[in-house]
């Protein structure tokens, strides 16, 4: 792989997906960023990017569940030695309630891609973005309550890669689908691909929403002065990743293509990294001066009272750990928030 490899990045303008356009972009790399703009949050980031001029990023509109299209991406652009394939459906809510568009999204938007690749491109490195949800409920694991918030008590480190699949919830399915293909396409076909199962990414670019991206939600919530409900004790705790470690992480899988390739990795933050529903909320309290207006309701079905991922493997094959602390990384996103989010607090 040259110095400065040719990148596609499908989902280009989403969250993950503009951070990782503006990360390589700045590293020298030729981008081509693909997206239907088709979410709100999307397009505030496309008006970020054109305002910003970025060199060597070309824009491609379109939409993965297009195989045409991106066979016409493919053709006109071509020599892609990094795929990074974040175009998906993102919301477990929305998946419940449109599964049909749920699986187009993300199921057959991924073959698309990966056939793209195997036959257009297949030197390309292929990065794709997974997800946590398809180990499902956990069955396995035991939880405990201590100081005030839930955790396991084992898995001692947490989930790990080898955990049983159960893809729980229409995304789960899809997301899990994706992510087996991806692994399959590599195995039968000798592409180079990797799977990261991401959980709770977070930082500047990301306009949460109640359903997707609870912490930048929180915090947009805090600063524009709108309710946050809570749905059951606020206990629950998840590990959070900051998007420049899961850049970080990314890159050392470009890096180490030979410890990498045909590899499922988790992607979080571990143990070092866990924050509950209520620490954020005294987080905010305490660091942003403000009391969040707060409503609760009963636990939604499925929602986990912990989830933390075991993340030493990509520590033993690819040097990899998260260097972002809880406290500073939500210091970052809270300012680059406050300069976006109109308050309507006294």
């Amino acid at each position: 792989m040259s110095d400065h490899p040719k990148c596609l990045i499908t989902g280009g303008m989403g969250f993950i997906g503009f951070n990782a356009v503006v990360h390589y972009a700045r590293q020298g790399r030729r981008v081509v960023a693909f997206d239907d703009l088709s979410r709100n949050t999307a397009r505030r980031n496309y008006r970020d990017f054109k305002s910003m001029r970025l060199p060597n990023v070309a824009f491609v509109h379109g939409d993965v569940r297009d195989a045409r299209s991106l066979r016409r991406l493919f053709q006109k652009h071509g020599g892609f030695e990094l795929v990074l394939h974040l175009a998906a459906q993102v919301a477990v809510t929305h998946s419940v309630t449109d599964p049909v568009q749920d699986f187009e999204r993300n199921a057959l938007g991924t073959l698309n891609v990966l056939e793209a690749v195997r036959r257009l491109c297949p030197r390309a490195f292929f990065i794709f973005a997974s997800t946590n949800k398809v180990y499902g409920a956990l069955p396995e694991a035991r939880i405990r309550l201590a100081s005030g918030r839930y955790g396991f008590s084992r898995p001692r480190l947490g989930i790990g890669e080898d955990a049983a699949l159960d893809f729980h919830s229409p995304y789960g399915c899809s997301k899990g689908c994706a992510d087996q293909y991806v692994r399959d396409y590599g195995r039968i076909y000798g592409l180079k691909t990797a799977v990261f199962r991401q959980s709770c990414i977070y930082g500047p670019w990301q306009y949460g929403e109640e359903d997707q991206g609870w912490v930048a939600w929180f915090l947009i919530a805090a600063l524009s002065g709108a309710p946050i409900t809570i749905y059951g004790d606020g206990r629950q705790v998840r590990d959070i990743l900051h998007i420049d470690d899961l850049l970080a992480l990314y890159d050392r899988a470009m890096a180490r293509p030979s410890r990498s390739s045909g590899q499922i990795f988790n992607a979080g933050g571990g143990l070092g990294s866990t924050l509950s529903l209520l620490e954020l909320l005294d987080w905010i309290r305490r660091r942003l001066a403000i009391a969040p207006k707060i409503r609760r309701q009963d636990w939604r079905p499925g929602d986990q009272k912990v989830y933390v991922s075991d993340i030493s493997k990509a520590r033993r094959l690819l040097g990899w750990r998260p260097r972002v602390g809880v406290d500073a990384g939500l210091g970052q996103l809270a300012r680059w928030l406050a300069a976006r989010v109109p308050s309507s607090r006294p």
